[in-house]
């Protein structure tokens, strides 16, 4: 006879669950309790990019950047990355635009 788990019960996904409930209900920042990103702006010439996990791809026109949250892209123009360590990554130039996929 087939076991069948329920979603709920699945390694991983339960401990998920719970940690965004106990954010939500005490009030924590998901960039610290739940590893999400944290974009900080600086006008339209700079974004500091928090909680990453690496880079996709990296042109003078565009970034990709891969966090928790999905993948994120930066465009603009004369693009560069300013600095990048295993914990943030700042890139400067005349930025248009910020978008998940």
């Amino acid at each position: 006879m087939p076991v069948f788990v329920h979603k709920y019960l699945q390694p991983g996904v339960m401990e998920i669950n719970i940690k965004q409930k106990l954010t939500n209900f005490l009030s924590l920042p998901g960039e610290v309790t739940l590893d999400l990103p944290l974009l900080m702006a600086t006008g339209r010439g700079e974004v500091n990019i928090e909680n990453y996990k690496n880079l996709i791809e990296f042109t003078d026109t565009k970034i990709r950047v891969n966090t928790r949250a999905g993948s994120m892209t930066i465009e603009g123009e004369k693009l560069t990355l300013r600095q990048v360590t295993t914990e943030n990554v700042l890139v400067s130039g005349v930025i248009s635009g910020i978008s998940y996929v």
